[in-house]
């Protein structure tokens, strides 16, 4: 693959476009419009966002990525944004796919 090739952001902006179109296309679970979704969300992040700072932090990170396959935008801290994506993606999933096996329960 040549090193113009971004496939992390690419890989993170589409997980979240697959969750998202499962929850809002298929499965109606209701849970983007709940307050305690957001409210898990914020407390995950609090966390997140310290730890994933301290191992990518600059100039010298624990945890290092191939500069030629990410975006180098770094919103908050020394995070990249692809990692808030994977970490939305990942979360939404995880919580739709406990949504859907509670409907199934019932």
């Amino acid at each position: 693959m040549g090193a113009d090739v971004r496939e992390y952001p690419a890989l993170a902006a589409l997980s979240v476009v697959v969750v998202l179109a499962l929850e809002l296309g298929w499965w109606r679970t209701g849970l983007l419009r709940r307050r305690v979704y957001w409210a898990t969300m914020t407390i995950v992040f609090a966390f997140m966002v310290p730890t994933d700072g301290f191992l990518t932090r600059l100039p010298d990170p624990v945890v290092g990525y191939d500069p030629d396959r990410v975006s180098g935008w770094r919103p908050i801290w020394d995070i990249l944004a692809e990692e808030y994506l994977y970490a939305f993606s990942l979360l939404t999933a995880v919580l739709l796919l406990w949504e859907r096996q509670g409907e199934r329960d019932v």
